[in-house]
């Protein structure tokens, strides 16, 4: 009787590690423990020292900053020595009053102003406008600041504040301002250069629109500007002339969608998405589709708010149907600002 073979079935392993993707490791940055320690008597300190006690305040403790290894002082500051920087989003009374309510509740000030030298001499807080706001409804005599000689941190740190969301107004509102005081104090540098400050083009150009008109929607205009509003390689004061110029022909545009919208209403339609569905027929980019790391626009600004504004005069009012906003209001993601 043959014997009968016998075959191992193979079988295959997967190594644990198969398949997944190991994340490099990042190298390690910044000071160590003995790096950071400073003392007020420093002389990178003394400066800031001198401005924190030429306005009444006092300094308690300073540190070399970990990532960059800047010196930062940790200080006590008069409530009236500091005012926040010119170009912050406005302040928000019911966000100031809860602020203190709660500071209150806990019985403590604990987070310190972040506080820089400001163009006129004195001392600005580029992080801290509300917290400021809310001492000052305490009644507080004092508060802490983590102060810096970086001026130009004003300009950088804006991106950082949590403390408050922001909406697209008054993100618009702090980047025109940042804006308008960089152009004055670096006029021969691009605006392309601040991209990192700015963070979109398009906040420039809406900015310029909320100054003269708070209650703008534009939110509406958000998406048509994100797709073809880029930075300019003019310098900022060129640019923001030519910028002011977009904003009156973006002005220019929604007097006629308001005008569309009123003869919608006259017939009957009452959707809160009428501003919605007006501006995407009328948006000249609306079915481009940007491929990732495609930075050239479909069109240049201009083009597309000459096609903009045509569109809106030759729009028909009569062709609009209740399906068309009833499709609006299902891929919408909310109601306009």
């Amino acid at each position: 009787m043959a014997k009968k073979k016998t075959t191992k079935k193979k079988t295959t392993r997967k190594k644990a590690s198969a398949g997944k993707r190991i994340a490099p490791r990042r190298e390690k940055r910044g000071l160590s423990a003995d790096e950071v320690r400073l003392d007020t008597g420093d002389r990178q300190t003394a400066p800031l020292v001198a401005e924190v006690e030429s306005a009444g305040g006092t300094a308690i403790g300073a540190y070399r900053e970990p990532l960059s290894g800047r010196p930062i002082l940790l200080a006590s500051l008069p409530i009236a020595a500091v005012q926040p920087t010119p170009f912050q989003r406005d302040l928000s009374p019911t966000h100031t009053k809860r602020l203190a309510q709660k500071i209150e509740e806990s019985g403590s000030f604990l987070d310190p102003l972040i506080v820089i030298r400001g163009e006129d001499g004195g001392l600005w807080t580029p992080n801290g406008r509300h917290r400021l706001a809310a001492a000052k409804v305490l009644g507080l005599r004092q508060v802490t600041a983590l102060v810096s000689s970086d001026e130009d941190l004003a300009f950088r740190i804006l991106a950082l504040n949590t403390e408050k969301a922001h909406n697209l107004k008054d993100r618009s509102l702090e980047v025109i301002r940042m804006a308008r005081s960089l152009a004055k104090r670096s006029p021969r540098t691009k605006e392309s250069s601040f991209a990192a400050q700015f963070e979109d083009a398009s906040l420039i150009t809406l900015g310029i629109v909320y100054e003269q008109n708070k209650r703008f929607a534009g939110g509406a205009y958000g998406p048509f500007l994100k797709k073809v509003d880029r930075f300019s390689n003019s310098a900022l004061p060129a640019s923001l002339r030519q910028r002011e110029g977009f904003a009156a022909r973006l002005v220019a545009i929604d007097a006629e969608v308001k005008r569309i919208i009123e003869a919608l209403q006259q017939r009957g339609f009452k959707s809160p998405y009428l501003r919605t569905y007006v501006v995407a027929r009328i948006n000249p980019v609306r079915f481009h589709r940007a491929k990732k790391g495609d930075a050239k626009p479909p069109m240049t600004t201009a083009a597309a708010l000459t096609r903009m504004i045509a569109s809106a005069k030759k729009f028909d009012a009569t062709s609009v149907k209740q399906t068309d906003l009833a499709l609006v209001a299902a891929v919408s993601g909310g109601g306009e600002e």
